[in-house]
């Protein structure tokens, strides 16, 4: 797409007017009707602050700059790279911290970037396939040699993960590795525990999932901390007393 599309795809995406963006973006209906019909073209500071008001990711700012004829404005650095030691360092705290409950970090693709000790609990007895580097939780979770035989509620749970992602080939994939049931009633979405059996009991799991939104790095900026949780106080002691183990 050129420019003009890729703005006006974004915009109706969101369901905005172009009186609603205009004014999120500090500019007039008429001169954002101009953008979109490639009659005018905008400086760099307006497609930033276009891409601000639509509120899409960095990566997405960055290709709606290049659309535009303009460079990138938001970095990509590897996360191993000198500069953010500080973000590395503030992960390995975080998850150091959360312990002896398991707690990861992925990026964009839902591949693990780091994961306390703890995370153990979801890798004993798993195909060995699916811990070669790049790992995917996602497919971790629900393929049949990975995690799936040990979810006491994997229907559940896999809807919970199936619900987080857009139509494609790789949702396509997961929901074939486990049996196709519709939401009942009882279904609670982003809410689903985790029902796991594993050597030191059953555990009962739900998690929260932080994402760092004021980062300016794409890498950064497309991280996603997973923290798992104890949904009862039976989980909580099993986890207690395996810390150190």
């Amino acid at each position: 797409m050129n420019f003009s599309q890729a703005l006006r795809s974004a915009r109706q995406e969101r369901h905005l007017s172009q009186l609603d963006l205009a004014l999120r973006a500090g500019t007039t209906q008429r001169h954002l009707s101009f953008i979109e019909s490639g009659r005018s073209q905008p400086g760099r500071t307006m497609v930033v602050r276009l891409g601000e008001s639509l509120e899409l990711s960095l990566r997405d700012r960055n290709d709606l700059l290049l659309a535009a004829g303009y460079a990138p404005v938001y970095p990509q650095t590897g996360l191993d790279a000198p500069e953010l030691e500080h973000v590395r360092s503030a992960l390995d705290h975080i998850l150091t911290g959360h312990l002896p409950y398991p707690a990861i970090v992925v990026d964009a693709d839902h591949n693990l970037v780091l994961a306390n000790d703890a995370f153990t609990l979801f890798t004993e007895g798993v195909a060995e396939k699916l811990l070669e580097p790049p790992i995917n939780v996602l497919r971790l979770s629900l393929h049949p040699d990975g995690v799936a035989p040990r979810i006491v509620n994997l229907s559940q749970w896999a809807q919970h993960i199936l619900d987080r992602l857009p139509p494609g080939e790789f949702r396509d994939e997961l929901a074939a590795y486990v049996p196709h049931v519709e939401p009942g009633p009882d279904h609670v979405g982003f809410a689903a525990p985790m029902h796991l059996r594993s050597p030191r009991g059953d555990l009962h799991l739900t998690t929260t999932i932080t994402t760092f939104a004021t980062a300016l790095d794409v890498t950064v900026a497309e991280l996603k901390l997973e923290a798992f949780l104890p949904a009862n106080a039976e989980t909580a002691a099993l986890l207690t007393q395996g810390l150190g183990n």
